[in-house]
């Protein structure tokens, strides 16, 4: 048997990396689009359910008492489709960008604020320790919707569109003169 020059060895050892890349793309790839499915039913079903008690809150009148159940469920749903917008980009860039992670947090953060101002008259009626806490969390989550909001301002600012492929080196593409 002939043995192999070291040129063929590196060729042979390059092949065999690029078929087990290649399966691990294959395996992302399919994990991306069992979570994306699964996004989106949620979703869906999420949109049915807050429909469903809108219409039951606008017939009853009882819609004003409901609205910020509501307001927190439609911010899921938001949330959800901001992860589904995640997974597709990732999905189809095999790239990771930070803005979409981004707007999840901010309107995680958001989401929890209304919440939160919402019950203020509950936090009073418990006493001085709930308020206390209450408030300590609203200016935490004042404070983070500043720094997400002042990212992502920082990252549209960015002259060219950098991501971070998988491999963790920064791709830029070439800025036109």
């Amino acid at each position: 048997m002939r043995r192999l020059t070291p040129e063929e060895r590196r060729r042979e050892a390059q092949g065999w990396r690029e078929s087990i890349v290649q399966a691990f793309i294959r395996v992302e790839d399919a994990v991306y689009a069992g979570l994306g499915t699964l996004l989106a039913a949620i979703a869906l079903v999420l949109l049915v359910a807050v429909a469903v008690a809108f219409a039951r809150g606008l017939v009853a009148y009882t819609l004003p008492d409901h609205a910020v159940e509501l307001l927190d469920r439609i911010l899921l749903i938001l949330m959800i489709v901001e992860l589904l917008y995640t997974v597709q980009v990732s999905f189809r860039e095999h790239a990771l960008v930070p803005e979409p992670f981004l707007i999840v947090g901010l309107i995680a953060a958001i989401r929890r604020l209304l919440v939160l101002t919402a019950e203020f008259a509950r936090f009073l009626e418990k006493g001085g320790g709930a308020f206390q806490g209450a408030m300590l969390e609203l200016g935490l989550l004042t404070v983070m919707i500043v720094a997400l909001v002042g990212s992502l301002v920082s990252l549209r600012r960015r002259p060219s569109h950098a991501v971070a492929d998988r491999a963790g080196a920064i791709e830029a593409p070439e800025a036109s003169v």
